[in-house]
């Protein structure tokens, strides 16, 4: 089974339909269970205290939802990047040697509290580019639906 953990809702109608999109194709492959944790605002003035705080937060709300045998891959800016047949290949000796429940974790726009970078397993670096946090939730979708593809040798990936 797939978990993705993610701090904000979808907005964008363009976003919402891609990710259900994926939804549906990964369907065919593994349990798919995405859960959206609420985003902790701040005001715009907000002091280096304040936002500490709001990743203390979220990261707590985060690990609520994450039990203790899931296998947790961090999406980060200081994790390792992989192309996309290492990440087939990362995801699919997890299932066979480690634990067959993964759960991706995307924090909020303020980044995470390192107790939840403590838990992870994994901190995984999508890119040397930064992205909206909703965004990096299609593309870690996308990229674990061409690691089914990968993995069981089907078109897709080129």
């Amino acid at each position: 089974m797939i978990k993705i953990v993610a701090i904000g809702k979808i907005k964008e109608k363009a976003n919402k339909e891609l990710i259900h999109e994926y939804i549906k194709r990964l369907g065919s492959y593994t349990k798919l269970d995405v859960i959206e944790i609420d985003e902790v605002m701040l005001a715009k003035n907000a002091s280096a205290a304040d936002i500490d705080l709001v990743k203390q937060k979220e990261s707590q709300s985060i690990l609520n939802v994450i039990k203790s045998h899931e296998h947790v891959v961090l999406l980060d800016l200081k994790g390792k990047t992989m192309t996309s047949e290492q990440f087939s290949d990362y995801i699919f000796h997890q299932y066979t040697y480690g634990k067959s429940d993964l759960t991706f974790v995307i924090g909020g726009s303020y980044g995470v509290d390192q107790i939840l970078k403590d838990r992870a397993n994994y901190l995984l670096k999508l890119s040397d580019m930064t992205f909206p946090h909703q965004l990096a939730r299609l593309f870690i979708m996308e990229q674990i639906y061409r690691a089914y593809k990968i993995f069981n040798n089907e078109p897709y990936h080129k």
